[in-house]
């Protein structure tokens, strides 16, 4: 735990407390804990302390994002959103409108990003949501599916086709035209406020749109989604924390055959990997922070790997889990059964594990060209 960050521990802790399974059942965090935890600066804490953020590192908001997955997978998906709002806003904006929407963002108010669309998910190239200039205003129309938190979003970043190429607006949840419908029964994250929302003519100032029109799209979505995979990535850490926990308590007192079940070999075997996973899934992280805090060119692509890493090893880390506890982790709201539910959807999110593997493919092909390029004679 970073010494600076004791106090932000403290209050996920006091907030979080015992009450995350009941989150996970009744699919809701209460808004009252989401905002003192965004007034902390927990949900967004790589924000500058200019604009109200704690200004810390990549490793260590990553270590933060691990504590709060290790307690509520809900609450850190709330996390992710947030920070991706602000690290959208902080690449996207300008001065004028970093300095008007992130001090919002470290003082309570709630957001999130809308990227997928009925018909673009792994492909947010074929986004239709369309954002038009009209003098001193913006007019959205569109569709967005399952965005997480949208459900207690006080600001909505809209990703969408400006034209020919794309924009990125700062929407007001309240704005008329905006409905959001909230997704009853998702698989995982049962508590995260993944929702639909619907844009009938919305119109907000053009101010609103960040850093005007006529960005790339792929380096708006690249822009968004990179802070995204790497918060996921380190939230599967937290799943894994939560899960050896769990098992290590469980292995450990639990007496079959006239002795702990950790000590029968296959249980151990199970126990062991685990360990690894969590161990992987970490140093993955590590390395893809570094990249970050030292502006490496691989920082996009250690982000990627971490991310698929990280996802893969908590959904086959949390089946273990489920199966060393047996019935004793399958109620609902247990941590271990939270787990299972919860990693599954994080080898979706963000760049599913086969978008992963296609771009980590092509990584490797082309420096594979490269490399035949400086070998050349």
């Amino acid at each position: 735990m970073p010494d600076l960050l004791t106090d932000e521990y403290a209050a996920v802790a006091r907030l979080v407390a015992d009450q995350a399974g009941v989150w996970d059942v009744t699919g809701a965090i209460p808004v009252g804990v989401l905002r003192e935890l965004g007034a902390a600066g927990v949900l967004c804490a790589q924000v500058p302390k200019e604009h109200g953020g704690l200004g810390v590192s990549s490793r260590d908001n990553g270590e933060l994002t691990a504590y709060v997955g290790s307690l509520c997978s809900s609450l850190r998906s709330v996390m992710t959103s947030q920070g991706m709002a602000a690290w959208s806003v902080q690449r996207l904006g300008d001065r004028t409108q970093r300095a008007a929407f992130l001090p919002e963002l470290t003082a309570g108010r709630l957001a999130a990003v809308a990227f997928s669309e009925p018909d673009a998910g792994s492909d947010l190239g074929e986004m239709e949501t369309t954002i038009r200039v009209t003098g001193d205003s913006v007019v959205l129309e569109g569709r967005k599916s399952w965005i997480t938190a949208a459900a207690y979003a006080d600001l909505l970043v809209v990703f969408g086709r400006a034209g020919g190429d794309g924009a990125a607006v700062v929407v007001p949840a309240d704005t008329p035209g905006v409905s959001i419908e909230k997704v009853p029964h998702p698989l995982g994250c049962r508590a995260a406020g993944h929702a639909h929302i619907r844009l009938d003519g919305v119109r907000v100032p053009v101010t609103n749109m960040l850093g005007g029109a006529g960005m790339p799209m792929a380096f708006l979505i690249t822009s968004a989604l990179v802070y995204g995979r790497m918060s996921v990535a380190w939230g599967c850490v937290g799943i894994l924390r939560a899960c050896l926990t769990a098992v290590s308590r469980h292995a450990g007192s639990r007496v079959q055959f006239g002795k702990p079940i950790g000590e029968h070999q296959l249980v151990a075997r199970r126990i062991a990997e685990l360990f690894v996973a969590e161990q992987t899934a970490a140093n993955s992280c590590r390395n893809a922070s570094q990249c970050w805090e030292s502006g490496s060119p691989d920082q996009v692509v250690a982000t990627v790997l971490a991310k698929h890493v990280s996802a893969t090893q908590a959904a086959q880390g949390a089946a273990s889990a489920v199966q060393i506890l047996a019935s004793a982790g399958a109620s609902d709201g247990h941590v271990v059964a939270r787990a299972y539910r919860d990693a599954k959807l994080m080898e979706i999110i963000e760049g599913s594990s086969e978008i992963c593997q296609l771009i980590l493919a092509q990584h490797v092909l082309a420096n594979a060209d490269c490399a035949d390029l400086q070998e050349a004679p």
